[in-house]
């Protein structure tokens, strides 16, 4: 249950990495130099471009192989002085490439004829979206000095107390009560024990999780606050109108597509709200379901997973989709990428690592046994698989926008969720339909509560520093115009601002509209799979295999999706309303 990250190395001593590590520092300076001796003109401006384009290529190829291995190694052992170290080193010697990368973005925008030129270049055709999108870009670049300051002060700012929460968080040991006895437990473990059987655990689980926080609250605070205080001082100095909207356009998309979808999800939420109240009263609650009930599984069946069971279970129903998915899972499997152990320094949370330069990926989950467990790690083989449909791109055009990111991963847990309820008896198929609904509800009621929260802190943080109680407040308020009177206001969770990771990437404001997007999106495609069957699955990979040379509108219309009509949007929000109404049809018998 431990990943090897022997493809990558063998270890930080190893002639390997300290060959690599050392070309790294001098393809920058390369590229540094060759930028000052050769874009004083435009003469020659198509090999200009192809020798930058292939430059920038080898050098994020050698760079993304030598960063994984020490932010993986990181990921399980945060307290790694020596993968910290070199992370440090290699974040402050990345900032030397926004010069060039600054002066090429500017050179490229003053080309009067740039479409002609990419036209007469195979590489530059090939790299045709790179270099237009760079174009459009570059009316919020600064100046060179500027970009450089700015890029050279996150490493103190906002990457520092984005390092700095993580390794609170992934060392944060909750006190407990098991038994009769208190031990201390990493914070994951707490956390997975919302979806035990027995409510008494889940409840404890709860407030000793709570409780925990506030031993971080403090820090945690003064982290988020620095970020999205550099991230407004930024985002204002490029003339983006907001955060937001710095997102919007970097995720390829238009302001009007999200509020066409997140309209849908406010028509939607009362269904959801229906939902809630239903659960919480078949718990025995009277005023709405507590949060810690949220996970809380129904019905008599308790689907339990050993490490290898769940390996079978997720090959075999990848397998009715295609044998490529299914072959390239197992090697997944075989081939030790997965880190699925949960451990003290470890990071909570799951995620996938496509480590373009070897074409293959890494998966860090924390898995316990529990369906959703299963249901996680088929997401992030999706993940994974989307690494794959990218392979044979270069590195630069296997970079895709965030909305898009989450549909191979939702496609395939999709797979795995459809497949437990076919096989399903009817006792399974109620709690396998109730756990469905609570995920989905995850990506639609609760990131929907994440947008409000993070749309108001970046107002309140305009004009001054947020307190703990302020950050709570606002999560609450958050929590309860999106659950509405389905959960128990006495029972939400005022530390979700602390939980959840995204909050403290300064480059990847709003991570959270994406998943919502990623699966109602995913569920369009997969509805697309059930109209067409086999015929499709071409068709998919093609989708994934472009993500990472187009806007997302041009990728849904690969598969006849119009992401710009709320209309669809509510059509994928049907299919859950579907199954919230069976789930109060079937709720009578339980």
């Amino acid at each position: 249950m431990k990943w090897s990250l022997e493809s990558l190395y063998t270890s930080f001593d190893s002639e390997a990495f300290k060959q690599d590590l050392d070309l790294v520092y001098k393809q920058l300076d390369e590229i540094n130099q060759w930028i000052s001796s050769n874009l004083s003109t435009t003469d020659n401006a198509v090999e200009k471009i192809e020798a930058y384009i292939n430059m920038l290529n080898d050098f994020s190829t050698r760079f993304t192989k030598v960063m994984s291995y020490v932010s993986l190694t990181s990921s399980v052992d945060v307290r790694n002085e020596e993968a910290l170290q070199i992370m440090d080193q290699l974040d402050e010697k990345y900032t030397e490439l926004t010069k060039p990368m600054v002066i090429f973005q500017k050179w490229l925008a003053s080309l009067n004829n740039i479409d002609v030129l990419i036209d007469s270049s195979e590489t530059a055709k090939t790299h045709a979206f790179f270099l237009q999108e760079m174009v459009q870009k570059s009316q919020y670049l600064l100046s060179e000095e500027q970009e450089i300051l700015i890029s050279k002060m996150s490493n103190t700012g906002s990457s520092a107390w984005s390092k700095l929460q993580e390794k609170l968080s992934s060392t944060l040991l909750v006190e407990i009560d098991k038994e009769g006895k208190v031990e201390q437990l990493p914070l994951p473990i707490v956390r997975n024990m919302a979806y035990e059987k027995d409510a008494d655990t889940r409840k404890k689980a709860y407030d000793a999780e709570l409780k925990s926080y506030k031993k971080i609250e403090e820090s945690s605070a003064s982290a988020l606050n620095g970020i999205k205080g550099e991230v407004l001082t930024v985002t204002k100095m490029r003339g983006f109108p907001s955060p937001l909207e710095e997102t919007i356009i970097d995720s390829r998309m238009n302001e009007s597509t999200l509020r066409a979808m997140l309209e849908a999800i406010e028509e939607t939420l009362p269904e959801f709200q229906k939902y809630y109240k239903k659960k919480g009263e078949l718990l025995g609650h009277k005023n709405g379901l507590p949060f810690y009930d949220i996970f809380a599984p129904l019905g008599e069946v308790d689907m339990k997973f050993t490490y290898e069971e769940a390996k079978d279970y997720i090959v075999k129903h990848f397998r009715s989709f295609s044998d490529r998915l299914a072959d390239f899972t197992e090697n997944a499997f075989e081939k030790q990428w997965i880190d699925a152990e949960p451990r003290d320094g470890k990071r909570g949370g799951a995620f996938c690592s496509n480590l373009h330069p070897i074409k293959e990926s890494r998966i860090l989950s924390n898995f316990t046994g529990s369906f959703s467990d299963v249901t996680t790690l088929a997401h992030e083989l999706g993940h994974a698989y989307h690494g794959l449909c990218l392979s044979d791109n270069t590195i630069i055009n296997s970079h895709y926008p965030m909305p898009v990111a989450e549909t191979a991963s939702i496609f395939c847990e999709t797979i795995i969720k459809e497949a437990a309820l076919k096989d399903a008896t009817e006792q399974e198929a109620f709690s396998l339909l109730e756990s469905s609904i609570s995920d989905a509800g995850q990506v639609i009621v609760d990131i929907y509560s994440r947008f409000i929260f993070e749309s108001e802190l970046f107002e309140k943080r305009k004009a001054h520093s947020l307190s703990v109680n302020e950050l709570k407040d606002i999560m609450l308020k958050s929590q309860e115009k999106a659950y509405g009177d389905g959960l128990d206001k006495n029972f939400l969770h005022p530390y979700m601002w602390i939980n959840k990771p995204h909050y403290y990437y300064a480059g990847l404001n709003f991570y959270n509209f994406p998943y919502a997007f990623g699966l109602l999106f995913a569920k369009g495609v997969y509805a697309k799979y059930l109209e067409q069957g086999d015929a499709f699955v071409k068709a998919y990979d093609q989708l994934l295999a472009a993500t990472g040379t187009n806007d997302i509108k041009a990728v849904a219309q690969m598969v006849d999706i119009d992401i710009t009509s709320k209309h669809f949007w509510k059509t994928s929000l049907d299919l859950v309303v579907r199954d919230i109404h069976k789930f109060m049809e079937l709720s009578t018998a339980y």
